[in-house]
């Protein structure tokens, strides 16, 4: 029999869980385990969640919702201060890199020929594998022409290192950007280069 628990006792569980997991947590994923138990409904678990992210928008922390669930972060505006808790800096990462993720995370599914289109030079097999080994694009298919190059989009683990809940709060392309970006994709002499 599953047990009741008052909307102030959720709100704790809730909050406690996300607080001590090691990545972010999903309702899924708390219904599964720690409120397997316990009888609650959708509704009872997104207002405890409201509580949560409304109790902490005036503190140092922020609740926030990424790719895989919800997990705490230090708010943006403290990195200043905070990143000296941390001697190694984070790994910078090539332009090339850059631009070919950014590639892949506005214009998904795209291939790798696309890609060289967009950037006008060979994309090295060791940003791709970097990308792929990171696990921020995965293979999503293949394109339906000779050769049938793979197809790369982005995945929950990107959207989670970016602290973005979906690929909607990316920023906004210019509109000239997106409309030449739309112009050399849709290019028929883009070729794929066999893999």
């Amino acid at each position: 029999m599953k047990r009741r628990v008052s909307d102030e006792q959720l709100v704790e569980l809730v909050e406690a869980a996300i607080f001590v997991a090691d990545k972010p947590l999903s309702k899924k994923h708390m219904k599964e385990t720690v409120l397997q138990d316990i009888h609650v409904s959708d509704q009872r678990i997104n207002q405890a969640i409201e509580t949560i992210f409304e109790h902490y928008q005036t503190r140092g922390i922020r609740l926030v919702e990424v790719g895989t669930g919800y997990r705490f972060q230090a708010c943006p505006s403290l990195s200043p201060w905070l990143n000296m808790l941390w001697q190694e800096k984070a790994p910078k990462y090539s332009r090339a890199t850059l631009e070919t993720l950014a590639l892949i995370a506005y214009r998904q599914p795209i291939t790798r020929g696309e890609i060289e289109q967009v950037r006008g030079v060979t994309v090295s097999s060791n940003i791709m594998k970097s990308l792929l080994e990171r696990q921020w694009i995965k293979v999503v298919g293949h394109k339906e022409v000779p050769g049938k190059p793979a197809l790369y989009a982005t995945t929950k683990l990107f959207l989670d290192y970016f602290s973005l809940s979906g690929l909607d709060g990316l920023p906004k392309l210019p509109e000239l950007q997106s409309e030449k970006l739309d112009q050399m994709l849709n290019d028929p002499s883009v070729r794929e280069p066999s893999e």
